[in-house]
């Protein structure tokens, strides 16, 4: 658990509540003027005033923190919900619910209840160090690294060795880390941590671990999928948790029913790593799974949005691995792909030829959005039946059987999000 936080100084509370109410005001302004929620530009205003918010809004909380290229957000809401059902007043925990994850989305979403005693907070892969050094969280969720807006992160192993550098700055003071084992990246950056629990997520992307982090041999799978290093120690363990189906395999050999909300086995995934969490968090497993049946829609995430006479099931990913997992829960046909590439979205869009869309075969498939055309060209080497309707509100007007099934990059979905009145936080 954190140390007590030093009370500030008389001046030092004036400018927090100064920043504070400009944060707030900024944050209006962003949502009157339909521009998002203003998490970011609230925490940014907020941090100009008092930069010494990040640290000392994160200072004396009991702190899960989550991060990752893919599935933070939804693991962050199910660790919330999970600890929120533990609790007497679920007031307690504060979260980042709307996915604003750098140092001014957590600084905002802090600032909403600065009391709060627990956080569970989605931190974006570049503010990990700085979390674990100001906040000394209790649990460290290490989900997976994958190839993703490369023109900002570049190469994943730099981010790899951010995280083990961070852990071994921390010691014996640092988070107990919960990490994916299928990960050899997240395994070799998790190793200096003072404890490790180990969670199979039953997810099968291995094509951003081709070479061991730690000495560079290529790394060999076997036939059941398990990894190892032929130059060095560095092997896949044997998992703690693992998803068997729609249950998790718990460290005694217990098994606990999901019957989760939100679709697909990586979101099952998702939920054995915030289980894990809570657990080492204090709460009890069946009332941890309790809390994450609650959850439906993290940040809009496979939510159903109206565009006229037409309902779409909202579904984000932004990389080869998050299309390749979302790709097996689209269920509609036709399918809409909606394209982007802004900043939030990466504005190299080369990964679209790491995809699997041989999978659309027989499917009619609808490509949108700014950047359709590459990924038109894209599906006709896939030889998949598509139609180019560049015009994201013109693809939805239909008519569809049903619930039409819509997959989308960041900037596109949060487009569609605000078209289709659906709640992004």
């Amino acid at each position: 658990m954190n140390s007590a936080r030093r009370p500030p100084s008389i001046f030092g509370r004036a400018r927090q509540q100064v920043a504070f109410a400009a944060g707030n005001a900024a944050a209006l302004a962003s949502r009157l003027t339909g521009r998002g929620t203003g998490a970011s530009i609230k925490g940014a205003v907020m941090t100009r005033i008092d930069p010494t918010l990040f640290r000392r809004l994160l200072a004396g909380k009991r702190i899960g923190v989550v991060s990752g290229t893919n599935g933070k957000t939804t693991t962050t809401h199910l660790l919330a919900a999970a600890l929120r059902e533990s609790m007497a007043d679920p007031r307690d925990v504060v979260t980042n619910a709307d996915g604003a994850n750098l140092r001014e989305g957590v600084v905002s979403a802090l600032s909403t209840r600065p009391k709060a005693p627990i956080a569970a907070l989605e931190v974006d892969e570049q503010v990990v160090a700085d979390v674990v050094r100001h906040g000394r969280p209790e649990v460290l969720v290490m989900l997976n690294f994958s190839r993703d807006q490369l023109d900002r992160h570049h190469e994943i192993n730099a981010l790899g060795r951010r995280w083990r550098q961070a852990l071994e700055a921390a010691g014996e003071e640092g988070p107990t880390v919960v990490a994916n084992v299928k990960d050899p990246l997240v395994a070799w950056a998790a190793q200096p941590a003072r404890k490790i629990i180990w969670v199979d997520l039953g997810t099968e992307w291995s094509q951003d671990s081709a070479l061991c982090p730690a000495c560079g041999s290529v790394l060999v799978h076997d036939d059941s999928g398990h990894w190892d290093c032929p130059g060095c120690e560095l092997s896949e363990r044997e998992p703690d948790y693992r998803v068997d189906g729609d249950e998790v395999v718990m460290p005694d050999g217990d098994r606990l029913a999901l019957k989760l909300q939100v679709p697909g086995r990586f979101n099952r995934g998702n939920a054995a790593c915030a289980l894990a969490a809570a657990v080492e968090m204090g709460v009890y497993p069946p009332v941890a799974v309790r809390g994450m049946r609650t959850v439906q829609a993290p940040a809009g995430r496979f939510a159903i949005g109206s565009y006229g006479d037409t309902r779409a099931r909202l579904v984000l990913a932004k990389n080869p691995a998050g299309w390749a997992e979302s790709l097996l829960v689209m269920q509609s046909d036709p399918v809409i792909l909606a394209i982007d590439s802004l900043i939030a979205d990466g504005t190299d869009v080369s990964w679209l030829w790491d995809v699997d869309y041989e999978q659309l075969a027989g499917r009619r498939v609808i490509a949108t959005g700014p950047r359709s055309a590459d990924l038109a060209v894209r599906l006709s080497y896939a030889e998949v039946e598509h139609e180019v309707i560049p015009d994201i509100a013109e693809a939805l007007k239909g008519p569809f059987d049903g619930t039409v099934d819509v997959l989308a990059t960041y900037s596109a979905f949060l487009r569609l999000g605000r078209m289709g009145g659906v709640d992004l936080k």
